[in-house]
C-alpha cells in the first residue's frame, strides 16, 4: 500500500486502526480560547487523584506538559506508566506508538487514552506491516532471510514489533541501538544482516559511526519500489538493509544551516539527534537521544552557545530554562512535530473530563497477539546490558 492508498478521513471524521492515523474525536472540545481551560484541567485531574497517570513527552506544548506527572521520551513514559499499576487510567500526551507501548507495559486493568487520534508518527507510518512482510518475502528469494535479523526502532506501531518479535528480532531506542545492533549481528555469526526499520537515518548512523560498517555495507529497501529498489545480489552483499523511513522533523536540519551558523559564531556547538541525516550528523559536535540533548544543555557551563537539531519544542523549553546559555534551533524556518502538536489544551481537558464522567475516550487497545510478540522484542531490549530504559 503506498501514500496515496490510504483511506481519505475527513478532518474530525473516522479512524484508520492499521496506521498512525485517526481522527475520530466523539463530543464537543472546549473551545481554545476558553480562558476556563486551566482551571478546567486543574479541577478534572483533582477530581480524579490517583485513578489517573498523566505522561507528557518531551515534544510536547507546555500548555499541556504544565499537566504532566511524568516527563520524558516513549519508552521511558510507557514504563513510568508500568510502574504505577494502581493508576486506572493512563492519559499519554504524545503520539500513537507511545500510548501502545504503554498499553502493551501496562496490566489488563488499565486503560491507556491518547487525547487526539490524530497524534500519529508519519515515520511509524512510512513502515506499515504488509509492506514489511512483502520485503521479508524478497529477502526469502533472495537466499538470505535465514541471516537476516528484524530491528525496529521504539517509533514503529506495535504490529512492526510484534514482527520483530515473531522473526528472532528486537526493539530499539536511540540510547541503545549500538547495543541492540551488537546483539543483532551475534545471532547468525559472519554472514547476519540487519534490517532496521522505520527510520534510516538512525540505523545508517549507528551502523557507520558506532559499529565500523561501511556506507557501502548500507542499502535503503524502497517499500514504493519494486523489490524494494534492491537487486538480490545487493541484498546478498549488503549487512544493513535499511527501511526508507525517517522523521519528518529530524529530516529538516541541513547540513548547510551548520556551516552558516559556524561561520556566523565559531564558538557555537552543534548538537544534534541520530534522527538527523548523516551528512549533518558528521557535522555535528554532539550525537544524542533526546534525554541526552537535555542532560548536554543541563551540564552546558553559562555562557556557552548551542544550535541544536531536535524537535522546536523541546529547543524553546531548554532556551527559556537556561537562559545563561544561548540557545538556537538548527534551522531556518519554524517547525514543530505537527502531529505531536495535536494533543493540546482542549484535548486534554475532554479526556480529562470525560473520564470524571465515566466515560473513556480514545482507549489505544493492542490485540492480545501483537501484544504477545511486541512484548518478546521488548523483552529482548530489555535483556541486553547497558542503557535500556531511555530513548
Amino acid at each position: 500500500m503506498t501514500t496515496v492508498d490510504l483511506p481519505l478521513l475527513p478532518l474530525g471524521r473516522g479512524r484508520d486502526l492499521s496506521a498512525e492515523r485517526g481522527v475520530e474525536c466523539p463530543g464537543d472540545l472546549p473551545a481554545a480560547s476558553d480562558p476556563d481551560l486551566v482551571k478546567r484541567a486543574e479541577a478534572a485531574k483533582a477530581a480524579l487523584g490517583d485513578r489517573v497517570f498523566v505522561l507528557g513527552h518531551h515534544y510536547q506544548r507546555d500548555e499541556v506538559i504544565q499537566f504532566a506527572d511524568v516527563t520524558g521520551d516513549s519508552f521511558k513514559l510507557a514504563r513510568d506508566a508500568a510502574a504505577r499499576p494502581d493508576a486506572e487510567f493512563i492519559v499519554f500526551c504524545g503520539v500513537h506508538f507511545m500510548a501502545e507501548s504503554a498499553d502493551i507495559l501496562t496490566g489488563p486493568d488499565q486503560q491507556v487514552v491518547l487525547p487526539d487520534l490524530a497524534a500519529g508518527c508519519s515515520m511509524a507510518d512510512m513502515a506499515r506491516l504488509t509492506q514489511v512482510e512483502t520485503a521479508w518475502e524478497a529477502m526469502a528469494a533472495a537466499g538470505v532471510q535465514a541471516q537476516v535479523v528484524p530491528v525496529t526502532y521504539m517509533n514503529s506501531s506495535a504490529d512492526i514489533k510484534a514482527f520483530c518479535g515473531r522473526n528472532g528480532g528486537v526493539v530499539c531506542t536511540s540510547s541503545n541501538a549500538q547495543t541492540a545492533l551488537e546483539w543483532a549481528y551475534e545471532q547468525h555469526g559472519p554472514d547476519t544482516k540487519v534490517l532496521f526499520l522505520p527510520d534510516q537515518h538512525l540505523g545508517r548512523n549507528t551502523a557507520v559511526l558506532q559499529l565500523g560498517l561501511s556506507l557501502e555495507d548500507c542499502v535503503v529497501w524502497d517499500p514504493h519500489r519494486p523489490n524494494g529498489g534492491l537487486t538480490e545480489q545487493q541484498l546478498r552483499d549488503a549487512r544493513m538493509i535499511l527501511w526508507k523511513g525517517h522523521c519528518s522533523v529530524h529530516g529538516r536540519f541541513s547540513a548547510d544551516v551548520v556551516d552558516a551558523l559556524r561561520e556566523a559564531d565559531p564558538e557555537i556547538q552543534i548538537l544534534v539527534h541520530p534522527e538527523c541525516s548523516h551528512d549533518v550528523v558528521l557535522k555535528a559536535d554532539l550525537v544524542g537521544s533526546t534525554e541526552f540533548i537535555i542532560k548536554t544543555i543541563q551540564a552546558a557551563p553559562a555562557g556557552s552557545s548551542w544550535a541544536i537539531g531536535t524537535e522546536l519544542n523541546l529547543v524553546k523549553r531548554l532556551a527559556d530554562s537556561h537562559p545563561d546559555k544561548r540557545i538556537a534551533f538548527l534551522d531556518r524556518n519554524v517547525c514543530y512535530c505537527s502531529t505531536m502538536n495535536r494533543i493540546d489544551l482542549p484535548h486534554l481537558v475532554w479526556a480529562l473530563e470525560s473520564l470524571v464522567d465515566g466515560v473513556v475516550v480514545n482507549r489505544i487497545e493492542v490485540d492480545a497477539e501483537t501484544e504477545r510478540w511486541a512484548l518478546v522484542a521488548l523483552e529482548r531490549m530489555l535483556a541486553l546490558p547497558g542503557r535500556t530504559a531511555k530513548d
